[in-house]
Protein backbone atom coordinates (compact mmCIF):
# COMPACT_ATOMS: atom_id res chain seq x y z
CA UNK A 1 0.00 0.00 0.00
CA UNK A 2 1.12 3.43 -1.16
CA UNK A 3 1.92 6.00 1.85
CA UNK A 4 0.48 9.02 1.89
CA UNK A 5 2.94 11.83 2.15
CA UNK A 6 3.84 13.50 4.89
CA UNK A 7 3.91 17.16 5.32
CA UNK A 8 6.24 19.05 7.75
CA UNK A 9 5.82 20.83 11.14
CA UNK A 10 6.90 24.36 8.91
CA UNK A 11 3.73 23.26 6.15
CA UNK A 12 1.57 22.00 8.69
CA UNK A 13 2.04 25.73 10.55
CA UNK A 14 1.97 27.77 7.03
CA UNK A 15 -1.47 25.94 6.14
CA UNK A 16 -3.14 26.78 9.88
CA UNK A 17 -1.95 30.70 9.48
CA UNK A 18 -3.18 30.69 5.94
CA UNK A 19 -6.41 29.17 7.08
CA UNK A 20 -6.68 31.84 9.84
CA UNK A 21 -6.25 34.67 7.43
CA UNK A 22 -8.41 33.58 4.67
CA UNK A 23 -10.83 33.02 6.85
CA UNK A 24 -10.94 36.25 8.97
CA UNK A 25 -10.67 37.77 5.00
CA UNK A 26 -13.73 35.59 3.75
CA UNK A 27 -15.31 36.82 6.83
CA UNK A 28 -14.71 40.71 6.14
CA UNK A 29 -15.71 40.06 2.09
CA UNK A 30 -19.03 38.48 3.53
CA UNK A 31 -20.14 41.00 6.22
CA UNK A 32 -22.06 44.04 5.59
CA UNK A 33 -20.74 47.52 4.76
CA UNK A 34 -21.06 48.80 8.41
CA UNK A 35 -19.36 45.79 9.62
CA UNK A 36 -16.51 46.62 7.31
CA UNK A 37 -16.31 49.74 8.03
CA UNK A 38 -15.64 49.26 11.99
CA UNK A 39 -13.21 46.33 11.26
CA UNK A 40 -11.40 48.60 8.67
CA UNK A 41 -10.61 51.26 11.56
CA UNK A 42 -7.45 51.78 13.83
CA UNK A 43 -9.75 52.52 16.44
CA UNK A 44 -7.30 55.26 17.96
CA UNK A 45 -9.30 55.69 21.39
CA UNK A 46 -8.32 52.26 22.22
CA UNK A 47 -5.21 51.93 21.09
CA UNK A 48 -4.53 55.24 22.86
CA UNK A 49 -5.48 53.69 26.03
CA UNK A 50 -3.77 50.19 25.86
CA UNK A 51 -0.60 52.73 25.22
CA UNK A 52 -1.18 54.85 28.61
CA UNK A 53 -1.90 52.78 30.38
CA UNK A 54 1.63 50.74 29.43
CA UNK A 55 3.54 53.68 29.84
CA UNK A 56 1.67 54.37 33.54
CA UNK A 57 2.56 51.21 34.51
CA UNK A 58 2.98 47.53 34.01
CA UNK A 59 2.52 44.04 35.20
CA UNK A 60 4.41 41.77 37.04
CA UNK A 61 4.28 39.76 33.69
CA UNK A 62 6.61 42.04 32.08
CA UNK A 63 9.30 41.54 34.60
CA UNK A 64 11.12 39.42 32.03
CA UNK A 65 11.50 42.81 30.22
CA UNK A 66 13.62 44.68 32.68
CA UNK A 67 16.69 44.82 30.89
CA UNK A 68 14.34 46.40 28.07
CA UNK A 69 12.69 49.37 29.53
CA UNK A 70 13.53 51.99 27.49
CA UNK A 71 12.48 49.70 25.02
CA UNK A 72 9.14 49.61 26.33
CA UNK A 73 9.17 53.30 26.35
CA UNK A 74 9.85 54.04 22.73
CA UNK A 75 8.10 51.52 21.70
CA UNK A 76 4.84 52.90 23.30
CA UNK A 77 5.97 56.68 23.04
CA UNK A 78 6.36 55.60 19.45
CA UNK A 79 3.09 54.29 18.59
CA UNK A 80 1.73 57.74 20.39
CA UNK A 81 3.37 59.85 18.11
CA UNK A 82 2.36 57.84 15.01
CA UNK A 83 -1.05 58.16 16.17
CA UNK A 84 -0.34 61.61 16.28
CA UNK A 85 -0.81 62.30 19.90
CA UNK A 86 1.35 63.26 22.57
CA UNK A 87 1.74 62.40 26.21
CA UNK A 88 0.83 64.91 29.55
CA UNK A 89 3.40 66.80 31.09
CA UNK A 90 3.20 64.41 33.97
CA UNK A 91 4.21 61.17 31.65
CA UNK A 92 6.77 63.33 29.71
CA UNK A 93 8.53 64.34 32.80
CA UNK A 94 8.51 60.94 34.30
CA UNK A 95 9.52 59.18 31.02
CA UNK A 96 12.61 61.90 31.05
CA UNK A 97 13.25 61.21 34.61
CA UNK A 98 13.46 57.17 34.37
CA UNK A 99 15.44 57.38 30.73
CA UNK A 100 17.43 59.62 32.45
CA UNK A 101 18.61 57.03 35.28
CA UNK A 102 19.56 54.79 32.34
CA UNK A 103 22.23 56.95 31.52
CA UNK A 104 25.83 55.49 32.14
CA UNK A 105 28.18 57.11 33.92
CA UNK A 106 30.70 56.74 30.79
CA UNK A 107 28.11 57.11 28.28
CA UNK A 108 25.13 55.32 26.72
CA UNK A 109 22.17 54.05 28.07
CA UNK A 110 21.41 50.13 29.78
CA UNK A 111 17.90 47.99 30.04
CA UNK A 112 17.73 49.51 33.58
CA UNK A 113 19.10 51.88 36.17
CA UNK A 114 22.23 50.20 36.96
CA UNK A 115 22.50 48.39 34.27
CA UNK A 116 25.44 47.87 31.33
CA UNK A 117 25.68 50.27 28.90
CA UNK A 118 23.72 48.67 25.72
CA UNK A 119 23.72 50.03 22.31
CA UNK A 120 19.97 48.78 21.60
CA UNK A 121 18.69 49.87 24.91
CA UNK A 122 21.08 52.86 23.82
CA UNK A 123 18.62 53.41 20.72
CA UNK A 124 15.81 53.10 22.21
CA UNK A 125 16.48 55.76 24.64
CA UNK A 126 17.73 58.08 22.42
CA UNK A 127 14.98 57.32 19.96
CA UNK A 128 12.53 57.87 22.97
CA UNK A 129 13.75 60.60 23.49
CA UNK A 130 13.97 62.50 20.56
CA UNK A 131 10.49 61.45 19.99
CA UNK A 132 9.06 63.08 23.51
CA UNK A 133 11.14 66.21 21.80
CA UNK A 134 11.50 69.27 23.53
CA UNK A 135 14.68 70.99 24.98
CA UNK A 136 14.43 68.87 28.70
CA UNK A 137 13.95 65.45 26.60
CA UNK A 138 16.51 66.26 24.11
CA UNK A 139 19.53 68.02 26.26
CA UNK A 140 18.91 65.38 28.73
CA UNK A 141 21.30 63.07 26.24
CA UNK A 142 25.47 63.74 27.12
CA UNK A 143 26.27 63.61 23.76
CA UNK A 144 30.38 63.58 24.48
CA UNK A 145 29.99 60.71 26.98
CA UNK A 146 27.57 58.90 24.30
CA UNK A 147 30.79 59.60 21.70
CA UNK A 148 33.04 58.12 23.63
CA UNK A 149 31.10 54.87 24.29
CA UNK A 150 30.06 54.78 20.52
CA UNK A 151 34.16 54.54 20.08
CA UNK A 152 34.48 52.29 22.60
CA UNK A 153 31.80 49.62 21.04
CA UNK A 154 33.69 50.31 17.49
CA UNK A 155 35.66 47.07 16.63
CA UNK A 156 39.17 46.29 15.06
CA UNK A 157 36.86 44.84 12.01
CA UNK A 158 34.95 47.63 11.39
CA UNK A 159 31.51 46.29 13.15
CA UNK A 160 30.20 47.58 16.32
CA UNK A 161 29.67 45.42 19.82
CA UNK A 162 26.65 45.40 21.78
CA UNK A 163 27.99 46.16 24.56
CA UNK A 164 31.97 45.50 26.33
CA UNK A 165 33.05 42.56 24.66
CA UNK A 166 29.82 41.78 23.49
CA UNK A 167 28.57 40.34 20.20
CA UNK A 168 28.87 41.78 16.93
CA UNK A 169 26.30 42.07 14.19
CA UNK A 170 24.42 44.26 12.16
CA UNK A 171 22.25 45.15 14.75
CA UNK A 172 25.09 46.75 16.88
CA UNK A 173 26.67 48.63 13.62
CA UNK A 174 22.95 50.53 13.09
CA UNK A 175 22.03 51.57 16.46
CA UNK A 176 25.45 53.15 16.87
CA UNK A 177 25.02 55.07 13.61
CA UNK A 178 21.69 55.48 14.02
CA UNK A 179 22.59 57.68 17.47
CA UNK A 180 25.30 59.02 15.61
CA UNK A 181 23.85 60.58 12.64
CA UNK A 182 20.78 61.83 15.07
CA UNK A 183 22.91 63.26 17.40
CA UNK A 184 25.22 64.88 15.25
CA UNK A 185 28.18 63.24 16.28
CA UNK A 186 28.98 61.12 13.24
CA UNK A 187 33.05 61.49 12.52
CA UNK A 188 35.68 59.08 10.28
CA UNK A 189 36.62 57.07 13.33
CA UNK A 190 33.25 55.22 13.53
CA UNK A 191 32.58 54.78 9.89
CA UNK A 192 36.02 53.14 9.67
CA UNK A 193 35.47 49.88 7.34
CA UNK A 194 31.57 49.74 8.72
CA UNK A 195 30.32 49.07 4.59
CA UNK A 196 33.16 46.58 4.72
CA UNK A 197 31.46 45.00 7.63
CA UNK A 198 28.07 45.29 5.96
CA UNK A 199 28.75 44.49 2.68
CA UNK A 200 30.18 40.96 4.25
CA UNK A 201 27.28 40.12 5.36
CA UNK A 202 24.57 40.41 2.10
CA UNK A 203 24.11 36.79 1.33
CA UNK A 204 23.75 34.72 -1.95
CA UNK A 205 19.70 35.62 -1.31
CA UNK A 206 20.10 39.26 -1.22
CA UNK A 207 19.13 40.31 2.04
CA UNK A 208 21.58 40.79 4.95
CA UNK A 209 22.16 38.96 7.64
CA UNK A 210 23.10 39.25 11.19
CA UNK A 211 27.01 38.27 10.48
CA UNK A 212 28.99 37.03 7.83
CA UNK A 213 27.68 33.23 6.77
CA UNK A 214 24.37 33.97 8.53
CA UNK A 215 20.76 33.63 6.79
CA UNK A 216 19.13 36.84 5.34
CA UNK A 217 16.46 38.23 7.99
CA UNK A 218 14.20 41.30 7.80
CA UNK A 219 15.38 42.39 10.93
CA UNK A 220 18.90 42.79 9.70
CA UNK A 221 18.64 44.04 6.59
CA UNK A 222 16.79 46.68 7.50
CA UNK A 223 19.16 47.58 9.85
CA UNK A 224 22.52 47.05 7.01
CA UNK A 225 20.31 49.07 4.49
CA UNK A 226 19.97 51.90 6.92
CA UNK A 227 23.35 51.97 8.03
CA UNK A 228 24.89 51.86 4.55
CA UNK A 229 22.29 54.56 3.55
CA UNK A 230 23.44 57.17 6.67
CA UNK A 231 26.94 56.30 6.24
CA UNK A 232 26.63 57.13 2.15
CA UNK A 233 27.74 54.08 1.00
CA UNK A 234 24.52 52.50 -0.27
CA UNK A 235 25.93 52.00 -3.54
CA UNK A 236 28.08 49.39 -3.06
CA UNK A 237 25.15 46.92 -1.88
CA UNK A 238 23.98 44.60 -4.78
CA UNK A 239 20.43 46.71 -4.90
CA UNK A 240 18.66 45.13 -7.38
CA UNK A 241 19.22 41.73 -5.32
CA UNK A 242 18.37 42.88 -2.10
CA UNK A 243 14.87 44.26 -3.27
CA UNK A 244 14.50 41.32 -5.61
CA UNK A 245 14.54 39.77 -1.59
CA UNK A 246 12.66 41.89 0.30
CA UNK A 247 9.36 42.15 -2.11
CA UNK A 248 8.92 38.40 -2.34
CA UNK A 249 8.81 38.04 1.69
CA UNK A 250 4.99 39.58 1.07
CA UNK A 251 3.24 36.06 1.11
CA UNK A 252 -0.30 35.16 0.23
CA UNK A 253 -1.60 36.38 3.56
CA UNK A 254 -0.24 39.84 1.88
CA UNK A 255 2.21 40.44 5.26
CA UNK A 256 5.51 40.31 5.36
CA UNK A 257 8.06 37.32 6.57
CA UNK A 258 10.89 37.48 7.98
CA UNK A 259 12.89 34.99 6.38
CA UNK A 260 12.75 32.51 3.20
CA UNK A 261 9.84 29.99 4.42
CA UNK A 262 9.05 31.40 7.24
CA UNK A 263 5.50 32.30 8.39
CA UNK A 264 3.83 36.42 8.65
CA UNK A 265 4.67 38.13 11.14
CA UNK A 266 3.31 42.02 11.44
CA UNK A 267 6.25 43.24 12.79
CA UNK A 268 7.78 42.57 9.32
CA UNK A 269 5.71 45.46 7.81
CA UNK A 270 8.39 47.87 8.96
CA UNK A 271 11.19 45.93 8.79
CA UNK A 272 10.36 44.64 5.35
CA UNK A 273 8.64 47.66 3.93
CA UNK A 274 10.48 50.11 4.77
CA UNK A 275 13.62 48.72 2.62
CA UNK A 276 11.35 48.65 -0.17
CA UNK A 277 10.45 52.38 -0.38
CA UNK A 278 13.91 53.01 0.99
CA UNK A 279 15.06 51.32 -2.62
CA UNK A 280 12.02 52.69 -4.62
CA UNK A 281 12.63 56.58 -3.67
CA UNK A 282 16.57 55.68 -4.20
CA UNK A 283 15.75 54.74 -7.98
CA UNK A 284 14.02 57.07 -8.27
CA UNK A 285 15.98 60.10 -6.81
CA UNK A 286 19.02 59.31 -9.00
CA UNK A 287 16.92 58.42 -11.67
CA UNK A 288 18.46 54.46 -12.39
CA UNK A 289 17.67 51.70 -13.91
CA UNK A 290 16.11 48.42 -12.15
CA UNK A 291 17.47 45.69 -13.47
CA UNK A 292 16.13 42.25 -13.42
CA UNK A 293 13.71 42.75 -10.44
CA UNK A 294 10.29 41.53 -9.84
CA UNK A 295 7.72 42.93 -7.48
CA UNK A 296 4.37 41.88 -6.41
CA UNK A 297 1.75 43.87 -8.86
CA UNK A 298 -0.87 45.90 -7.58
CA UNK A 299 -1.53 48.01 -11.16
CA UNK A 300 -0.04 51.09 -11.97
CA UNK A 301 -1.67 54.73 -10.37
CA UNK A 302 -4.45 54.38 -13.23
CA UNK A 303 -5.09 51.09 -11.80
CA UNK A 304 -4.82 52.05 -8.35
CA UNK A 305 -7.68 54.52 -9.01
CA UNK A 306 -9.87 51.10 -9.56
CA UNK A 307 -9.27 50.55 -6.07
CA UNK A 308 -10.33 54.32 -4.62
CA UNK A 309 -12.86 53.84 -1.59
CA UNK A 310 -14.52 57.10 -0.48
CA UNK A 311 -14.48 57.79 3.16
CA UNK A 312 -17.40 56.05 4.34
CA UNK A 313 -16.41 52.36 2.53
CA UNK A 314 -13.61 50.68 2.90
CA UNK A 315 -13.00 48.78 -0.43
CA UNK A 316 -11.31 45.43 -0.77
CA UNK A 317 -7.85 45.93 -2.32
CA UNK A 318 -6.11 42.59 -3.18
CA UNK A 319 -7.88 42.11 -6.96
CA UNK A 320 -6.12 42.50 -9.59
CA UNK A 321 -8.22 42.54 -12.87
CA UNK A 322 -5.44 43.49 -15.49
CA UNK A 323 -5.32 40.88 -18.64
CA UNK A 324 -1.58 41.26 -18.30
CA UNK A 325 -1.36 39.26 -15.42
CA UNK A 326 -1.05 35.24 -15.72
CA UNK A 327 -0.04 31.93 -13.43
CA UNK A 328 3.30 31.87 -15.36
CA UNK A 329 5.87 33.50 -13.88
CA UNK A 330 3.92 33.90 -10.66
CA UNK A 331 4.98 33.81 -6.81
CA UNK A 332 2.52 32.89 -4.21
CA UNK A 333 -0.53 33.25 -6.60
CA UNK A 334 0.14 37.42 -7.23
CA UNK A 335 1.17 38.05 -10.65
CA UNK A 336 5.09 39.34 -11.27
CA UNK A 337 6.12 41.19 -13.60
CA UNK A 338 10.13 40.90 -14.64
CA UNK A 339 11.51 44.25 -16.00
CA UNK A 340 14.71 45.13 -17.19
CA UNK A 341 13.66 48.93 -16.35
CA UNK A 342 12.90 50.82 -13.66
CA UNK A 343 9.59 51.93 -13.37
CA UNK A 344 8.53 55.44 -12.97
CA UNK A 345 6.08 55.66 -10.64
CA UNK A 346 4.03 58.46 -8.40
CA UNK A 347 5.82 56.44 -7.20
CA UNK A 348 4.56 52.98 -7.24
CA UNK A 349 4.88 51.02 -4.42
CA UNK A 350 7.30 47.42 -5.56
CA UNK A 351 4.84 45.71 -2.72
CA UNK A 352 1.12 45.43 -2.52
CA UNK A 353 0.93 48.34 -0.02
CA UNK A 354 -3.34 48.00 0.44
CA UNK A 355 -2.24 44.32 0.80
CA UNK A 356 -0.52 45.16 3.51
CA UNK A 357 -3.02 47.09 5.38
CA UNK A 358 -5.31 44.43 4.63
CA UNK A 359 -3.24 41.58 6.86
CA UNK A 360 -2.22 44.77 9.46
CA UNK A 361 -6.29 46.02 9.73
CA UNK A 362 -7.93 42.41 9.70
CA UNK A 363 -5.24 40.28 11.43
CA UNK A 364 -2.65 41.85 13.55
CA UNK A 365 -5.06 44.58 15.11
CA UNK A 366 -6.95 43.69 18.32
CA UNK A 367 -10.38 45.62 18.65
CA UNK A 368 -9.70 46.54 22.73
CA UNK A 369 -6.41 48.08 21.56
CA UNK A 370 -3.04 46.85 20.62
CA UNK A 371 -1.49 45.12 17.68
CA UNK A 372 -0.24 41.15 17.31
CA UNK A 373 2.58 38.98 15.12
CA UNK A 374 -0.84 36.77 13.90
CA UNK A 375 -4.17 35.82 14.60
CA UNK A 376 -4.22 33.74 17.71
CA UNK A 377 -1.25 35.65 18.89
CA UNK A 378 -1.71 38.08 22.01
CA UNK A 379 -0.83 41.38 21.39
CA UNK A 380 2.57 43.10 23.04
CA UNK A 381 3.93 46.94 22.65
CA UNK A 382 6.81 45.86 20.15
CA UNK A 383 3.82 44.35 18.04
CA UNK A 384 2.31 47.67 17.86
CA UNK A 385 5.09 49.50 17.64
CA UNK A 386 6.02 47.91 13.93
CA UNK A 387 2.80 47.07 13.11
CA UNK A 388 2.17 50.96 13.42
CA UNK A 389 5.49 52.20 11.80
CA UNK A 390 4.98 49.63 8.94
CA UNK A 391 1.30 50.92 8.21
CA UNK A 392 2.24 54.31 7.95
CA UNK A 393 4.99 53.34 5.53
CA UNK A 394 2.74 51.18 3.48
CA UNK A 395 0.11 54.77 3.80
CA UNK A 396 3.08 56.71 2.06
CA UNK A 397 4.72 54.39 -0.08
CA UNK A 398 3.37 55.87 -3.48
CA UNK A 399 4.97 59.25 -2.10
CA UNK A 400 8.15 60.31 -3.10
CA UNK A 401 9.15 61.86 -0.03
CA UNK A 402 7.79 62.10 3.28
CA UNK A 403 6.81 65.26 3.18
CA UNK A 404 4.55 64.38 0.44
CA UNK A 405 1.42 63.52 1.50
CA UNK A 406 -0.65 60.11 0.71
CA UNK A 407 -3.86 60.86 -1.30
CA UNK A 408 -7.17 58.80 -0.21
CA UNK A 409 -6.95 55.80 -2.35
CA UNK A 410 -3.66 54.91 -0.92
CA UNK A 411 -5.22 54.84 2.51
CA UNK A 412 -7.40 50.98 3.04
CA UNK A 413 -10.17 52.11 5.00
CA UNK A 414 -11.44 55.57 6.26
CA UNK A 415 -8.69 58.20 5.67
CA UNK A 416 -8.84 59.13 9.45
CA UNK A 417 -6.59 55.99 9.59
CA UNK A 418 -3.90 58.00 7.99
CA UNK A 419 -0.67 57.89 10.66
CA UNK A 420 2.45 60.09 10.57
CA UNK A 421 5.03 59.79 8.51
CA UNK A 422 8.18 58.05 9.84
CA UNK A 423 11.60 58.64 9.09
CA UNK A 424 12.94 55.73 6.97
CA UNK A 425 16.77 55.56 8.48
CA UNK A 426 15.85 55.91 12.30
CA UNK A 427 11.68 55.23 13.06
CA UNK A 428 10.80 57.96 14.57
CA UNK A 429 8.00 60.49 13.00
CA UNK A 430 8.87 63.17 10.78
CA UNK A 431 8.59 66.06 12.86
CA UNK A 432 10.09 64.95 16.07
CA UNK A 433 13.20 64.30 13.66
CA UNK A 434 13.24 67.27 12.37
CA UNK A 435 13.06 68.94 15.29
CA UNK A 436 16.08 67.07 16.84
CA UNK A 437 18.03 68.10 13.87
CA UNK A 438 17.74 71.63 14.17
CA UNK A 439 18.11 70.77 17.76
CA UNK A 440 21.74 68.50 17.50
CA UNK A 441 22.69 70.92 14.69
CA UNK A 442 22.73 73.79 16.43
CA UNK A 443 24.20 72.37 19.46
CA UNK A 444 28.05 72.95 20.25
Amino acid sequence: MEELPRITVSQREQFLVENDVFGIYGYFDASDISTQKYMMEIQRDKQLDYLMKGLRQLGPQFSSLDSNRPWLCYWILQSIALLGESVDDELENNAIDFIGRCQGSDGGYGGGPGQLPHLATTYAAVNALVTLGGDKALSSINREKMSCFLRRMKDTSGGFRMHDMGEMDVRACYTAISVASILNIMDDELTRSLGDYILSCQTYEGGIGGEPGSEAHGGYTYCGLATMFLINEVDRLNLDSLMNWAVHRQGVEMGFQGRTNKLVDGCYTFWQAAPCVLLQRFYSAHDLVHHGSSHISQGTDEDHEDHVHDEDYPEDSDDDDSDEDSDEGSVNGHGVHHTSTYINRRIQPVFDSLGLQRYVLLCSKIPDGGFRDKPRKPRDFYHTCYCLSGLSVAQHAWSKDEDTPPLTRDILGSYSNLLEPVHLLHNVVMDRYNEAMEYFFKAP
